[in-house]
């Protein structure tokens, strides 16, 4: 089974090229887009680091070539200068489709999140939503994964909860009531993999989170205590953090942690129905994830 990732130097992508690096009958494409970014990436014998424009069809369908998937791991969140939600959630998507056309390649599978819809008000869902109905438009197979948070030692998500609770002090949005279903980063990995598998035939969304609903604050709260620390809480109303946060962006040029941004952020996550039994994967604890992330954690002391 040929895989080529994109995106393949983010958090996910690096996960998953370390899931993939256990199966002899995988052989990986890691499509990043600089030397820089290639660097970044485990040394895996099954895995070929390719540089590659991603917003090149041409470029891209050449490195698709005998692929049975392709895995679009490409996006944004926060938006800076040189990539907005319309390029990298969007076009790159589009970009993507069309490579897999070109190269005869059957399958895509993309990661998408809670919420995406072309109707949203908030532009990123929106941009998610987008990127959706140009797999869903394309004539492809396409799995659609839309996940809530990512936890585990290497995530943004781990990062932003173990970075505060160090400073003493957590600053908590509308008091940290959100309600969040962080999945592990590791089932994410397992879900995709499972998907590129069975190649399941027709465009299908999986809507794929955590075991165990949590707010932010309680789950701050329990990685303290597992860390051994003790923290101050400070609380801030959104509509005050959107404020400022939409008077830093405009100063700096658009971009950056805008109210859209804190608008995902502090929006509960709701799964009706969660799709690890249509993925075929066991999920793993909470818990257990955040047991990870304490140990990595007291590995850098």
């Amino acid at each position: 089974m040929r895989l080529v990732v994109t995106g393949a130097n983010g958090s996910v992508g690096k996960n998953l090229l370390v899931h993939a690096s256990e199966h002899a009958d995988i052989e990986v494409v890691a499509a990043v887009r600089s030397e820089r970014a290639a660097a970044t990436l485990p040394a895996r014998a099954n895995v070929d680091v390719r540089i590659v424009s991603a917003d090149n069809v041409d470029d891209l369908a050449k490195t698709l070539a005998g692929a049975s998937s392709l895995i679009h791991l490409s996006g944004i969140l926060i938006e800076n200068k040189t990539a907005s939600y319309a390029q990298a959630n969007v076009a790159a998507t589009e970009v993507a489709v069309e490579a897999c056309r070109r190269a005869g390649v059957p399958h895509m599978v993309i990661i998408s999140a809670l919420g995406a819809d072309v109707r949203s008000s908030n532009r990123y869902r929106r941009s998610k939503g987008e990127g959706e109905r140009a797999v869903e438009r394309s004539g492809l197979d396409g799995t659609i994964i839309r996940t809530p948070i990512l936890l585990g030692p290497e995530t943004a998500g781990a990062a932003g909860i173990v970075r505060p609770i160090m400073s003493g002090t957590v600053r908590l949005l509308g008091g940290g009531r959100y309600l969040m279903r962080p999945l592990d980063i590791d089932d994410l990995s397992a879900a995709i993999l499972s998907a590129c598998r069975n190649h399941p035939k027709g465009v299908r969304i999986h809507e794929l989170a955590g075991p165990e609903p949590i707010t932010y604050r309680a789950l701050v709260e329990r990685v303290a205590g597992m860390m051994g620390r003790t923290v101050t809480f400070g609380g801030v109303p959104i509509w005050v953090a959107k404020l400022g946060a939409a008077i830093n962006s405009r100063l700096k040029g658009g971009g950056g942690f805008n109210p859209t941004v804190i608008d995902v952020i502090t929006t509960s996550e709701a799964v009706p129905h969660n799709a690890d039994g249509e993925l075929g994967i066991t999920l793993t604890p909470l818990s257990t994830t955040l047991d990870k992330i304490v140990t990595a954690w007291k590995g850098t002391r």
